[in-house]
């Protein structure tokens, strides 16, 4: 979308030839506040991986988990430092998928918009089952499918109507998540100064086997689950079109998120390791209701149920929003139908990119109850692996994007720049080819390694059809009509 492109901090976008630029389409309002940019992004990465999966994480490796998070977040640094410079420089809604589309060519801008659109459905049909699972926690007698229509129906409404309101209902989410791990922390603390746990104590980083009781190997095998629960970090890039000051907030939201992450993620599962033996976290409980119910808190359940429901409410929520903006960004180049570029009069939002998306989770939902539990095993593990390449592809877009203004000679104008490139990039797609390869020795994972191919092999037939389909349009509207000669006017008859 160059229509939205030429604003104050992207001028350098003179480095790539207009003709390959996405057609003009209708503007964004950039409603969004540092505040809400920022808590979009922290609402986006921390949810159920931390609160949940981070049960497996901890059975894999021990406390080496820690050192895991650290290294997690050093890759997932540089692949926001690689797209907050393009966001700056190029502020878009739609990010990547318009980078690439600009930057690699029209198929890397189809395969990840597409690719990013899919992975976010499927995940958000995955959220609205484990909501309905959630609810029935506190009212059993209680169809899944109500709990998954009453919250399919709020957030279809937050989000038809502005902007603003997604960022400040994302804004209370994430703030319900934040303040539950503070608060778990400051429980830490407290129990460990004045010996209030059953057994809580610093040593229980290393008694249980020192800090790598599953060696190194253990540490490996947890970095994909690791990997996985940092997906969401990306949404800042999606909120860039409508950013009110792109180039402050987004440089300060990126800059910021990854400190806050590390401190929550690492922070918080410090803590957890210290309060309770490593070993007697299972997989598939909490660490949290652990730690709670061993220090002698009745309600933690209550408590953490009250917490993942809103998790749980939170990734919907920035589904719907990145969806629908990615539908946009693919209407206005032409990979997509072009009503879905179509905004809502009023709140300026793509209204039928919502109602499309919301379209889809709707069938998602009824066919979770119809067809067999494996669909779904197999949905799942495109939507683990596409967020591993679509990481990749922020990486190798970035790469072409620095190349292009160094050839321009534009380089130094960009402001907010990937440090030590491009051995930081070199680093950061060395470190998502090891979680790739470590998916494999895990059967959970490993089934990804499968059906992610299968995914873009589909996804190549799509682009490829569609590419025909255009050219027989232009080649029809090229043809000169058949009756076009025998026309005469009136007075030469």
């Amino acid at each position: 979308m160059s229509g939205s492109a030429v604003t104050p901090g992207s001028a350098v976008i003179a480095a790539k030839p207009a003709s390959t630029l996405a057609a003009a389409g209708p503007r964004l309002r950039r409603s969004l506040s540092s505040r809400h940019i920022q808590f979009i992004a922290l609402g986006g990465a921390i949810g159920s991986g931390l609160f949940y999966g981070s049960a497996n994480t901890i059975g894999l490796a021990g406390p080496a988990v820690l050192f895991g998070y650290v290294i997690g977040g050093g890759i997932i640094f540089i692949v926001m430092r690689a797209l907050g410079e393009m966001a700056v420089a190029e502020p878009e809604s739609g990010s990547f998928s318009e980078y690439a589309h600009r930057y690699v060519g029209p198929f890397g801008g189809f395969a990840v918009g597409w690719t990013y659109w899919f992975s976010w459905i499927v995940v958000n049909i995955a959220e609205l089952t484990a909501l309905g699972v959630y609810v029935t926690f506190w009212f059993p007698g209680l169809p899944r499918w109500v709990t998954a229509l009453l919250a399919l129906s709020l957030v279809l409404a937050i989000n038809i109507i502005s902007v603003r309101s997604f960022g400040e209902t994302e804004f209370w989410f994430a703030l319900v998540k934040i303040v539950a791990i503070l608060g778990l922390i400051a429980f830490g603390v407290v129990i460990l100064l004045f010996h209030l746990g059953h057994g809580a104590a610093v040593s229980n980083l290393w008694t249980g086997g020192g800090l790598f009781p599953k060696g190194i190997g253990g540490l490996l095998l947890a970095l994909p689950l690791v990997m996985f629960s940092f997906g969401g970090t990306e949404l800042v890039g999606i909120t860039a079109g409508e950013a009110a000051n792109p180039s402050t907030t987004i440089p300060k939201a990126i800059n910021q998120v990854i400190v806050r992450i590390l401190i929550f993620y690492v922070g918080a599962l410090l803590f957890i390791l210290m309060l309770v033996p490593w070993s007697k976290i299972g997989a598939g409980s909490s660490p949290f209701v652990i730690a709670f119910q061993d220090v002698g808190i009745p309600d933690a359940a209550d408590v953490l149920n009250f917490v993942v429901v809103t998790a749980a409410l939170s990734a919907f929520n920035s589904g719907m929003y990145s969806t629908s903006r990615m539908l946009l960004t693919l209407s206005n180049n032409q990979q997509a139908p072009r009503f879905l570029a179509t905004l809502s009069a009023r709140g300026r939002v793509p209204i039928f990119g919502v109602l499309a998306s919301a379209a889809v989770l709707s069938v998602g939902v009824v066919l979770n109850y119809l067809l067999p539990p494996i669909i779904f095993v197999y949905l799942s593990s495109i939507a683990t692996i596409t967020t591993i390449a679509i990481w990749a592809m922020i990486l190798i877009t970035h790469w072409r994007f620095r190349r292009s203004h160094i050839r321009a000679g534009t380089e130094t104008a960009l402001s907010f720049r990937l440090f030590f490139w491009p051995y930081s990039s070199i680093v950061g797609l060395a470190g998502l080819a090891l979680v790739i390869v470590m998916m494999a020795f895990q059967a959970s994972t490993r089934i990804a390694l499968f059906v992610g191919p299968a995914w873009f092999l589909l996804l190549s037939a799509g682009y490829l059809i569609m590419r025909s389909h255009q050219r027989r349009k232009r080649i029809v509207s090229a043809e000169p009509s058949p009756h076009r000669n025998f026309a005469k006017p009136l007075d030469k008859i």
